[in-house]
């Protein structure tokens, strides 16, 4: 039997469930689809689709070394899966189970079953299912309920990678699309020094993870205490039950760390629940919040971020505000796809509420530059430090950037490594940023 697998958003051998049970039944055949995969989709962010790229090139060579192909499609999955999926003949069609485009995998078995195709689909990007448990629109009482489902239905052990084979590496090539050997645009080219995309360099983050001083030291930004695991698990390179066991066996109390992927999970079961999150504050009242807002879009040049009229804006991305810490931030997103997770909310925090600019802004600033922008955590995090979210951070509650960086960066190494040696005048004052930011907030909570 062949078993066609359509691979998404786990781009990983190991742990697979989709790809375990299709090993099973005989001859695999993956698939991946570009973004956008269907009409209204939202394209990769810059830095995703750098990181995705060469993730899915590992894959491609890992999965030729048992003679499996990866087909490569750029069409509208509604009909690009089903189309493929009679030209190749497959026993089942098999995927992943993902969370924000329900409507599309629906579609997708509908019609393969109405042909006499059989579909399944898996749990296997988060620790507990949405349809687990209730809805919960605070995190503590549902991570409370996570860790309770997690206790009657423990995870098991990952699976490790299945004894794979297929018809050869190279058939049914001429139904796929082929894979770009383009160069990265010219700030893309700057990521490759940080990072190692895929599944191998994701296994060997975790097989080293240390979580021995993780509560003490995470907060401070120039201390190395955090995984960084999260561009691997935004594409799947390794999955998270994984990370949650080799956490758990650590000879340390892990618990915080759990906490951090349940907050992952807390993300997704939030846009499952909320599908317009990127767009729409969770919180009505919020609606007609006089936060400045021009239609958003981004359009990167390949060189340099892409001037906005708004001077304050344009400050922000480009790390030229003359607030240390915040400009600090930007210029590590900006150099490396990534940013210290307390860093992005003081940013966040800065933008929304000392320069009263729309949290969409930022949300589509940090979808096109992190590494780890996903549908679910980007905009809920925007929206948490915005105060218009799920459990968000409350209205009075404004970071300060000096103090944050006298505490968490007391010696200032994090600012020197990233910040511009002369600092221009600061575009706005904290405090009276704040006051004002608190008036306006007041009004409506």
């Amino acid at each position: 039997m062949t078993t066609l697998v359509w691979f998404r958003d786990d781009l990983r051998l190991c742990d697979n469930p989709a790809l375990t049970w299709a090993a099973s039944r005989g001859e695999v055949v993956a698939c991946v689809l570009d973004k956008p995969a269907y009409p209204g989709s939202r394209p990769l962010g810059s830095a995703a689709a750098w990181w995705r790229e060469r993730s899915l090139a590992q894959l491609r060579t890992r999965l030729a070394e048992h003679d499996i192909p990866l087909l490569r499609l750029d069409a509208d999955a509604r009909t690009a899966i089903p189309r493929l999926a009679h030209q190749i003949g497959p026993d089942a069609v098999l995927w992943n189970r993902r969370y924000h485009v329900r409507d599309v995998d629906a579609a997708v078995k509908e019609s393969l079953t109405s042909s006499g195709i059989a579909t399944h689909s898996f749990a296997g990007h988060l620790l507990v299912e949405p349809t687990a448990i209730r809805p919960y629109k605070g995190y503590t009482p549902f991570a409370r309920a996570a860790r309770q489902h997690l206790d009657d239905h423990p995870l098991g052990d990952p699976v490790p990678t299945p004894a794979l084979s297929g018809p050869g590496a190279q058939a049914f090539a001429e139904l796929s699309e082929p894979f770009p050997d383009e160069a990265p645009l010219p700030w893309q080219q700057r990521l490759a020094d940080y990072w190692d995309p895929g599944e191998l360099a994701a296994r060997e983050t975790v097989a080293g993870l240390e979580l021995d001083h993780y509560d003490r030291d995470r907060d401070f930004f120039a201390r190395p205490a955090t995984s960084r695991l999260s561009p691997h698990l935004r594409f799947g390179e390794i999955s998270v039950r994984e990370v949650w066991q080799a956490a758990s066996e650590l000879p340390c109390d892990a618990s915080s760390f759990g906490s951090e992927l349940l907050w992952r999970d807390f993300a997704w079961h939030r846009l499952y629940h909320v599908p317009d999150l990127a767009t729409e504050p969770v919180r009505d009242k919020f609606r007609d919040f006089d936060w400045y807002w021009d239609g958003g879009g981004i359009d990167t040049s390949g060189k340099d971020p892409r001037p906005h009229p708004l001077p304050e804006l344009e400050a922000w991305r480009t790390g030229e505000t003359g607030i240390p810490l915040v400009d600090a931030g930007m210029r590590e997103l900006w150099h490396t796809g990534y940013m210290h997770n307390r860093v992005r909310m003081v940013v966040g925090s800065f933008l929304t509420k000392n320069l009263g600019i729309h949290w969409r802004h930022g949300e589509e600033w940090f979808w096109d530059t992190l590494v780890d922008a996903d549908p679910a955590s980007n905009p809920f995090n925007w929206q948490w430090v915005a105060g218009c979210g799920d459990d968000a951070s409350p209205f009075f509650r404004i970071f300060n950037p000096q103090l944050q960086a006298s505490k968490f960066d007391p010696d200032g190494t994090y600012v020197r490594q990233w910040a511009p040696p002369l600092s221009p005048p600061p575009i706005v004052d904290l405090k009276q940023s704040r006051q004002a930011a608190l008036d306006a907030y007041q009004e409506i909570c």
